[in-house]
């Protein structure tokens, strides 16, 4: 069929993978990887064209049959990690009275971007009291080219409100070939300087990544593909080519972002703890309500426009080396047997005469990292964590970290001799130092984001999930769930990865009809890239401490198949996932509500306080699709059948019913809306009014006689 294929593309730290994916069954029809191409003068584009080849020649894929094609990339985070970016010149602009200080606010300076790698920057000022000149621009843009930058960024005070002048000199800067950015077109929030920071920095990437854009695409045109060219963004979204030439910044974190993308559309995860564990590190990143949380960026230790998914990466993986001191293993990583040129012993084959080696796997390294070789021979393999999680049984069959039993025996039993303890004790000593490093960032994750710890889940993405999530879950008494095709998780994250893009504008006290212009503005802009109208979704937010109103839209380019993937099951087994997920008897569950696409059941659940010397009851939900994913786990709430009619009246009621009062005021529940196939999330919102107006819109399609669920979450 036409257009049928979807292909994704994730640039990883050793390896690029890429899958070819069927849209109507989400089966994998082929996958493909090489090293990454760090090295070669094309940057890492060089192994998305690679990889993209032998996937196309393995498969024997039609060009035409491709309706969507994305890729990830490490190349903006690596360039603001090793400061591999172009002088910026700086054209800052004010007026009036406020002319000194944006010329203060705009001259950034030298821009830390990692410890010791800065960005140089040049400064032009130009005072906008009288219109400025096609010729005032090209004088500016002249002067800063002969000081050294070869980039531009065009930054004034107030171009949220009067973005002309920035505009003018964008296109200036257009007509002479220098590629720019300008402050308003990356961000619509107030702040002179971090606004100026952000387009700076944005603008350092530009000449790498349009370059490695225009390569991209050029190989992908020639190999025959016409769908658009999607680019996975940090926030788990991917956007077009034509917004990445523009905002190249939003692809800061793109690879972990795939993996939490492919747990939202592959796996179907709503509220879990999200591992993708790699050779070297782990990215931990939290997911509620089927969606990815996000938080705003840093650079260099200071903030900017931008938001990233929130994922916090830990030094210890499935390749991770122990160290030895004193006769017992102290330490796990963050050196892996990757870094060392060294392989795993799971994975090493039969040791005739195994004997340990401390090593140092990098000039400045502690020298007492534990390897493995045969007889006098040099060191070959290195006892990991996924060695450890196979000797005990951790690892599924048939899982692709799976390894040779004679091989871990040996290597283990070597270790026992030198240090007088069993392998198994070992083994779990390995683990428990890695689990160690994971454990305080699940568990701020959880706290930050309201996961609730009794009925948290683990999920493992990545070659080495199996070397870690299941024995952290163990330790923490937590289910758990290893992906399927982990070792191609984040490839496949980016295949399925939604369109997506946000809207932020500064209104103070914002009405009903600020919120429903931005929502507009942000269904159109997905709508703009190729995101089909009914798949649309869009959260809105209004952060009242900063007067923020935030729109955050997404949809699909092509219905991908998830609704077909799996028949959907009867009655009694929705009930019983539900009193699972619940931890309850399935006799106590019931159905409470249901559309044509939803069921809604709840339970009494209890939760401990005080070390369990107090127990709180709580009246559960959890909402089934009709295919017996968890859509949303609700810990305390209550659900309200309703019509398109009657959903303001519904809201308003159990708005004013469990509304609570303290401190900070009153605050309103959590409202969600199952309407139709679509969540409806209207928990962002601090105002019934902007609750009400927003239903009305997303209601306003369905049918007068379609059934609607109203959601009320409280603590």
């Amino acid at each position: 069929m036409a257009g049928n294929t979807r292909i994704g593309i994730d640039v990883g730290g050793t390896f690029t993978h890429a899958v070819a994916i069927d849209s109507d069954t989400l089966g994998i029809i082929a996958k493909a990887k090489v090293l990454t191409t760090h090295r070669a003068r094309e940057g890492v584009a060089r192994g998305i064209i690679d990889s993209l080849k032998l996937l196309l020649e393995k498969a024997k894929i039609c060009p035409e049959s491709v309706g969507f094609i994305a890729h990830s990339t490490t190349q903006a985070t690596n360039a603001l990690l090793e400061g591999d970016v172009a002088a910026v010149g700086v054209i800052g602009m004010g007026k009036g009275l406020d002319a000194w200080l944006a010329r203060l606010a705009t001259n950034v300076g030298q821009v830390e971007l990692a410890p010791g790698k800065l960005l140089t920057t040049y400064h032009h000022f130009i005072d906008t009291s009288q219109q400025p000149s096609e010729e005032a621009f090209k004088k500016a843009l002249e002067d800063l080219v002969a000081k050294g930058a070869r980039a531009i960024a065009v930054s004034e005070a107030f171009s949220v409100d009067a973005p002309e002048n920035e505009a003018n000199a964008l296109r200036v800067a257009k007509e002479i070939g220098l590629p720019a950015t300008s402050g308003s077109e990356i961000s619509q929030l107030y702040g002179l300087k971090a606004r100026t920071r952000t387009a700076v920095i944005n603008a350092a990437m530009l000449p790498k990544m349009m370059e490695a854009a225009e390569m991209t695409e050029k190989s992908v045109r020639e190999a025959g593909i016409k769908a658009p060219i999607m680019i996975m963004r940090s926030d788990g979204g991917v956007m077009d080519i034509e917004a990445m030439r523009r905002r190249p910044l939003l692809t800061m974190l793109s690879g972990p972002a795939a993996g939490v993308a492919a747990a939202m559309m592959y796996l179907g995860v709503s509220d879990a703890v999200f591992m993708e564990v790699g050779g070297t590190s782990t990215d931990i990143s939290a997911i509620r309500n089927g969606r990815a949380q996000v938080r705003a960026a840093a650079v260099g230790g200071h903030r900017i426009y931008m938001r990233t998914l929130d994922v916090h990466t830990v030094g210890v993986a499935g390749g991770s080396i122990p160290r030895l001191s004193g006769g017992r293993l102290t330490e796990v990583g963050p050196r892996s047997a990757h870094i060392a040129g060294l392989g795993y012993v799971s994975f090493a084959g039969a040791f005739a005469d195994p004997k340990i080696r401390l090593l140092q796997p990098s000039p400045g390294d502690p020298e007492n990292y534990v390897a493995i070789a045969d007889g006098e021979s040099a060191a070959s393999a290195c006892l990991t964590p996924t060695c450890a999680a196979n000797l005990l049984g951790l690892v599924p069959d048939g899982d692709c970290a799976s390894g040779d039993r004679d091989s871990l025996k040996a290597g283990f039993a070597a270790l026992a001799k030198k240090t007088g303890r069993s392998s198994e004790e070992l083994a779990e000593e390995l683990l428990e130092l890695a689990a160690g490093k994971c454990l305080p960032t699940i568990f701020q994750l959880m706290k930050d984001y309201k996961l609730d710890p009794e009925l948290a889940t683990l999920v493992g993405g990545g070659g080495g999930a199996a070397a870690l999530v299941p024995f952290i879950a163990k330790k923490m008494s937590a289910r758990h769930s290893l992906a399927e095709n982990a070792d191609v998780i984040s490839a496949i994250g980016v295949a399925l990865a939604l369109v997506r893009e946000t809207v932020e504008r500064q209104i103070v006290h914002p009405d009903s009809d600020d919120i429903l212009r931005i929502r507009q503005e942000a269904y159109t802009a997905v709508q703009s890239m190729g995101a089909a109208p009914e798949t649309i979704e869009i959260q809105v937010e209004v952060e009242a401490r900063t007067n923020i109103v935030r729109a955050t839209a997404s949809g699909a380019t092509a219905l991908a198949g998830a609704n077909q993937r799996k028949h959907a099951p009867a009655p009694e087994e929705q009930k019983q996932l539900a009193a699972d997920s619940m931890r309850v008897d399935v006799n106590s569950v019931k159905l409470i509500a249901e559309t044509e696409h939803f069921q809604c059941w709840a339970a009494e659940t209890s939760g401990k306080w005080l070390g369990g010397l107090l127990r709180t009851k709580y009246h559960s939900l959890r909402t089934l699709d009709r295919q017996g994913a968890i859509r949303l786990q609700t810990r305390n709430g209550i659900a309200r059948p309703a019509g398109p009619d009657s959903v303001e009246k519904v809201i308003a009621e159990l708005a004013e019913e469990h509304a609570q009062y303290g401190d900070a005021g009153r605050v309103l529940p959590d409202i969600m809306l199952l309407a139709g196939p679509r969540i409806v999330d209207l928990s962002g919102l601090v105002d019934v009014n902007q609750m009400i107006a927003l239903a009305k819109i997303e209601l306003e399609t369905l049918p007068r006689d379609a059934s609607v669920i109203v959601i009320a979450s409280f603590a």
